[in-house]
C-alpha cells in the first residue's frame, strides 16, 4: 500500500463521464490522509464502499493542483454502477502506474485512459 485517502464525494466537471470513464472526486476538505505531498500521478488500488463491506479495483488520479493549490482526487471504480455523491471513500493507492500528463486530444486522453486501467485490472487483484 502507497497511501490512503478517504473524503466525500463531489460533483467534479463530468469530463469523465463525457470521456466513458466516471469518475469519483473527492472533496480534499475532508480527507484523512497524512500530511505528506502526494506525488501526483495515476495509480491502481482498491476504493472501499461507506459500508466498508465492499470494494472494488479503481484506476486513481492525484493531481494537477487547482486554484487553491489542492490536488484533484479522483477515482474510476471497475465494474460499478450507481451514485456515490456525499457518501464517503477510502481509496488506497497499491501501485504506481504512471506520471499525470496533458493530452493534446481527448481521443489520446481516452486511449491512454483505457491502457491504464487495462494495467489496473492487471497488477491489482485485491
Amino acid at each position: 500500500m502507497l497511501f490512503t485517502v478517504c473524503g466525500r464525494v463531489i460533483r467534479g466537471t463530468h469530463i469523465g463521464r463525457r470521456l466513458g470513464f466516471p469518475t469519483a472526486n473527492l472533496d480534499r476538505k475532508t480527507q484523512c490522509m497524512d500530511k505528506r505531498r502526494l506525488p501526483h500521478g495515476i495509480y491502481g488500488g482498491v476504493v472501499t464502499l461507506p459500508d466498508g463491506k465492499k470494494t472494488y479495483r479503481a484506476g486513481i488520479v492525484i493531481g494537477p493542483l487547482d486554484k487553491k493549490g489542492l490536488p484533484k482526487i479522483e477515482a474510476h471504480l471497475l465494474n460499478f454502477s450507481g451514485n456515490l455523491y456525499g457518501k464517503k471513500l477510502c481509496l488506497t493507492a497499491m501501485r504506481y502506474v504512471r506520471a499525470f500528463k496533458v493530452f493534446k486530444s481527448e481521443e489520446a486522453l481516452k486511449k491512454q485512459i483505457a491502457k491504464d486501467l487495462a494495467n489496473v485490472r492487471a497488477i491489482i487483484t485485491r
